[in-house]
Parts: C-alpha cells; structure tokens; sequence
C-alpha cells in the first residue's frame, strides 16, 4: 500500500465516522405518510472553506514532534551516508590526480573500488529513504484519522457548506478557482486539533536542525464532505 492511499484511508475514515455521527443526531424524524408533504425548495447560500490537508498535518503540535523524532532517529544513518560520498569525492580527486606512472591495474583497482562505494552509497540511501518514508506515512496517517472529526466538527459549527482541499497536488480534489470571501481554514484547524490532543508544541531548537531525508512520496487530498 503506498503512501498516498494509506492516508487518504485515514482521512476519509475519520471525516466519515464524524459527518456520520452529526448527520444522525441532526436528522428529523420522517413525516407521516398519511399526510402528503409539499414544503418548498429552500436554497442555502453556499459558504465555501479550503484547507491545505497536508500543511495542516504537519503543523500540528503532535505532527510537528513526531516529525522532529524522525529527524532525530534517522540522524546516524544521515550521517553516515554524508561521511560516504565524503570518503567517494576524496578517492575519486585522488584517482583524477594520481600520478602518470600508476599501472593501469591499480587505475582500475581504485576505479572499482570507487564504484563499489558508489553502490553502497546508493543501496543504503534507498533503504534509509524508504525507511523513514514508512515511518511518516504511519505518522501523518494517524493523526490524519484524529484530525477528521475536528474538520467536520469545524466546519459544521462554522456553517459552511462546502470543504475544498487546496494542497493542490496530482491525485486529489484542487481548488481551481476560488471568488473573494473564501476561508482558508488550515490554521484554525491546527489550532482546535492541538486544543483537542493538548500536545505541546516541541521545543525550538538552539542550533538549525540538519535537513530530514526528503519523502519520495506526497500527501494525498481527502475527498470534501457530501452535504
């Protein structure tokens, strides 16, 4: 299962279980049949809201420690991998300025051994990659399906009627257009899940953290809301 849909699962599960609890306490009882209905067509204005899904779950108190104990788990192996194309840029200028009286046998010698290393620099770069990949995708995926139901909640008590993911990435619903008025919700959002977790925001640094292995893959856009 890839990244994309194990949160996007995640998502849909918490804004689905939520959206179903209020609309089963907010639905009336059915009318007799016996009396025929014939109540008119209300409109309801449209109050639009966009969220960027993947911003906001990474901005949360609890997104932002466990992303930073990633960071910190996955630093030896950065390192390593940093202190090896170290050791390959210096045997290659060594190679590059070897003298003209080397044999051609040690030439090739250092050449191997050069793209052995090169080998290993890129296996074990991978590895760490898919490593860390694994560990973030269950990360954002969990507190995705926290985050749910405060989305719902949010923008039900808010009165909107409509929730558009802005992230904007291939796979998922974007906004194309949007009129003035539109409210972007992800800040408000990140504010109630952290009320809702009462995770502490981490501890700033005293030195910039070194930079985390990237993620090969995206966050995913849930799906907005049925009405």
């Amino acid at each position: 299962m890839n990244r994309n849909f194990a949160l996007l699962t995640a998502l849909a599960a918490g804004m689905t279980s939520a959206a179903g609890v209020a609309q089963t306490a907010s639905t009336p009882a059915p009318a007799p049949t016996s009396a025929p209905a014939s109540s008119p067509v209300q409109v309801v204005q449209a109050k639009i809201a966009v969220i960027e899904y993947e911003q906001a779950t990474a901005a949360t108190n609890e997104g932002q420690r466990a992303l930073q104990a990633l960071q910190e788990k996955y630093e030896p192996q950065k390192n390593q991998l940093q202190a090896l194309q170290t050791e390959i840029d210096s045997l290659t200028k060594q190679l590059q300025s070897a003298p003209t009286t080397m044999t051609d046998e040690e030439r090739a010698s250092r050449a191997r051994t050069i793209d052995t290393k090169q080998k290993q620099l890129q296996r074990d770069g991978e590895d760490a990659t898919n490593a860390f990949n694994a560990e973030l995708q269950d990360t954002l995926g969990a507190i995705a399906k926290k985050m749910g139901p405060i989305v719902i909640k949010y923008v039900q008590d808010s009165g909107y009627t409509m929730l558009l993911d802005n992230t904007g990435q291939q796979g998922g619903l974007a906004v194309l257009w949007t009129q003035p008025g539109t409210t972007d919700i992800s800040q408000a959002v990140v504010d109630a899940y952290n009320a809702s977790s009462g995770v502490a925001a981490p501890a700033v640094p005293s030195a910039p953290a070194p930079a985390r292995p990237r993620p090969t893959t995206t966050t995913p856009k849930p799906a907005a809301p049925k009405q």
